[in-house]
């Protein structure tokens, strides 16, 4: 009995983060309230996000874990796959693809790439998605090992190609999602070609000139 309860308990669990994920891809996490992912949810109970998972913090992290594993794990893979001299964009790559072949594997319609773009733009929910999403062993790695390879940059701008990367990689691949649910993505355009365009464009952004001051 204790046993099926607790599975019970799990599966409500994972039905409450993924209504969650739906609904604040579609309206921002501020805008939603955890009464409203429960009622969604269907759950009598409008305080079930409280008891099963925590505040809208703990909601947001709990969402983001979900999704952490799968591409922490296509990171390691790639990185034992590398070159002994890995180039400049090998390690773009590391950085691109994981999460891109996670958001693929999620079919359609998805909600991940859209969750992060909404929680990337509050002040708040940023730092937790940043901090999870954003500050795997892996993913520093690839980090350091890019900027081993990056041209000497002075740091003001460094820090400003580092968030410009943050931004195209989050967005481009929430436009897609958005594209592919409203089916208007081109029939040749592909999460395989979105991850190539975005590693093209990315090492062009770690490549190009600095414009000194006038």
């Amino acid at each position: 009995m204790k046993a099926a309860r607790s599975d019970r308990g799990s599966q409500t669990r994972k039905l409450l983060l993924f209504t969650a994920e739906r609904l604040f891809a579609e309206y921002g996490v501020e805008g939603v309230s955890n009464r409203q992912v429960s009622e969604a949810a269907g759950q009598s109970n409008n305080f079930a996000v409280g008891y099963h998972v925590g505040s809208k913090e703990d909601l947001v992290v709990a969402i983001v874990r979900r999704h952490a594993e799968s591409i922490e794990r296509r990171s390691a893979e790639m990185v034992a796959r590398l070159p002994a001299v890995p180039a400049l964009r090998d390690w773009v790559s590391c950085l691109v693809r994981p999460a891109v072949e996670h958001l693929a594997s999620l079919g359609v319609p998805s909600w991940y790439a859209r969750f992060i773009a909404q929680a990337m733009t509050h002040p708040t929910y940023r730092k937790l998605v940043f901090d999870e999403a954003f500050a795997s062993r892996s993913f520093r790695h690839c980090h350091e090992g890019m900027f081993r390879l990056v041209p000497q940059l002075p740091e003001e701008v460094r820090r400003e190609r580092d968030d410009m990367g943050r931004l195209m990689l989050v967005h481009m691949c929430a436009e897609r999602e958005r594209a592919l649910q409203e089916g208007t993505a081109s029939p040749r355009s592909t999460w395989e070609s979105t991850a190539t365009g975005l590693v093209d464009a990315l090492v062009g952004l770690w490549l190009a000139p600095v414009t000194g001051p006038r």
